[in-house]
């Protein structure tokens, strides 16, 4: 029976667009408001989109041409931010659009709630990202997905076309787009009448759209060996020799409380299972288990066989929340809805304060969280300066890619400079590991006088081992809070020379 309290579709869908608009609008000012530095990735994306291509060494394009649009205002942290409560908004009115589709308009107002105040969503609307712009595109490839038992001729074509189109560019945002069509594929085995709505056409139309999209990334990757492809591929970290982590595990799913909801991750996981043993899906949950159920499974046996980032989850966000939602509103169970909303809504108020007074964050012992983000101005400063005042340095080299990002866009007015010396990169092993030591390595062609900063003590005595001569050591200490601090080591080193790498290790043979 249908809830006469319930809203209709048009009031649910106005209640959902004013909640979108109020919370981003929040969103914006927080990140307009808040002294945080960019974090180093952030840095990094800023620096690919200063010149625009097809693909990065690390991720797909998106987030850089992301970037290169909101900056045609500034380059300043909050327009380099800019777009990703702009994805989360798009996002939020994704799901209830899909939600509505499949279960109606009070669990799709429900749902889109839910979503808003995700812990991950929070973080993910802070800091730009790969993450935003992924969620975006599944959420409406998903919505059309859907569409497309109730579409009719030409519309069912191009609504298959435009899902197509969109789960192209979610794999231009990031790669774990790749489990939406793990759903497509396993939804299309478990459902006969989802099966029936395939025509050739339909499928040319959809596969079709999607490789056009793609087609410029793959073309990039083929172009450069595959750069990007072979990095995702690499954070899997498998060693046959070292198989087996049930604490990594255990860590990965009690992180899974905090970025879903602790009460929406424990609805997820029992509703699913009891649900499913007891074979009382409907429809709509089958189809929308076939894009979750993957993406935890998969990335908790990654965790078990090596370790898995808490965010790695993110293409299941969409489909889980909505789930959660509609469990929680058939099985009358209000009050725990309630209780998630109340609580995850305070967890984001508290976040959000945090991002505008970091203060408060070092007050309530949380200042850890925010380490990454403070810091790296001063430190780009103290090496500029001293660069300036050394007209004689021929390149600036770091041993940090965080530091080398964050230097690239802190010091971004000093490398504009038609006499500034160019940043680099000092590499430690016989092959890059990252892409500025693969795109700015340090050279003996600019290695006459280089001022050097090292953030790794460790590397310290091999960096200054590939120099001949070395001057003194001038150490920078900048504060991040009242107990944290950052440490550096600065000093010139004269006559680039580096020293062989073993062939085994890739390491630099002891000095």
């Amino acid at each position: 029976m249908t809830d006469p309290a319930a809203p209709s579709a048009l009031a649910a869908w106005r209640m959902a667009l004013w909640i979108t608009v109020a919370l981003t609008a929040v969103r914006l000012a927080a990140i307009f408001i808040t002294p945080l530095e960019l974090y180093p990735d952030e840095a990094q994306y800023w620096l690919w989109s200063r010149t625009l291509d097809f693909g990065y060494y690390s991720k797909p394009p998106m987030v850089a041409w992301s970037i290169w649009a909101t900056t045609l205002g500034g380059d300043s942290e909050p327009m380099v931010r800019l777009s990703a409560p702009l994805f989360q908004a798009i996002t939020a009115l994704g799901v209830f659009v899909l939600a509505r589709r499949l279960y109606g308009a009070q669990i799709a107002l429900a749902a889109s709630a839910l979503y808003h105040v995700m812990p991950g969503v929070q973080l993910s609307s802070a800091v730009v990202a790969t993450d935003a712009p992924l969620l975006a595109c599944l959420a409406w490839g998903l919505a059309l997905y859907v569409y497309l038992p109730q579409a009719e001729g030409r519309r069912r074509l191009v609504a298959a076309a435009g899902a197509g189109a969109l789960l192209g560019l979610a794999f231009l945002s990031k790669y774990a787009a790749l489990y939406a069509l793990m759903g497509v594929a396993l939804h299309l085995v478990l459902d006969r009448d989802a099966r029936r709505i395939w025509s050739p056409p339909m499928i040319t139309a959809a596969l079709g759209a999607m490789l056009l999209v793609l087609a410029p990334n793959l073309i990039w990757n083929a172009a450069h060996g595959f750069a990007t492809v072979a990095h995702t591929a690499a954070n899997a970290n498998w060693s046959p020799s070292d198989l087996f982590h049930p604490g990594e595990m255990l860590d990965f799913i009690g992180s899974q409380f905090g970025v879903f909801g602790p009460i929406p991750f424990v609805v997820l996981v029992v509703g699913g299972g009891l649900l499913a043993w007891r074979r009382r899906l409907t429809p709509a949950d089958l189809l929308l288990l076939c894009f979750t159920a993957p993406v935890f499974l998969i990335v908790t046996f990654q965790a078990l066989i090596s370790r898995a980032n808490a965010n790695w989850t993110a293409a299941g966000y969409v489909t889980g929340v909505i789930l959660v939602a509609a469990w929680l509103l058939r099985w009358r169970a209000k009050g725990w809805y309630i209780a998630a909303l109340a609580t995850q809504g305070a967890v984001a108020a508290l976040f959000l304060s945090f991002v505008i007074s970091p203060d408060l964050a070092e007050q309530a012992g949380m200042a850890n969280g925010f380490k990454r983000a403070k810091g790296w101005s001063q430190l780009t400063e103290a090496m500029t300066d001293r660069a300036m005042h050394d007209l004689r340095v021929s390149a600036i080299a770091v041993d940090d890619r965080f530091m080398f990002n964050a230097a690239a866009y802190y010091g971004r007015d000093y490398f504009a400079r038609p006499d500034a010396a160019p940043l680099r990169m000092w590499v430690r092993t016989a092959h890059p590991q990252n892409q500025a030591e693969a795109t700015d390595p340090l050279t003996t062609a600019e290695g006459e006088r280089v001022l050097a900063m090292s953030l790794e003590p460790d590397f310290t005595p091999e960096m200054k081992a590939d120099f001949v001569r070395t001057g003194e050591t001038e150490f920078v200490n900048v504060w991040l809070d009242g107990e944290r601090s950052r440490r550096a080591e600065m000093f010139t080193g004269e006559d680039f020379q580096p020293r062989p790498r073993d062939p085994l290790t890739g390491l630099p043979t002891p000095p």
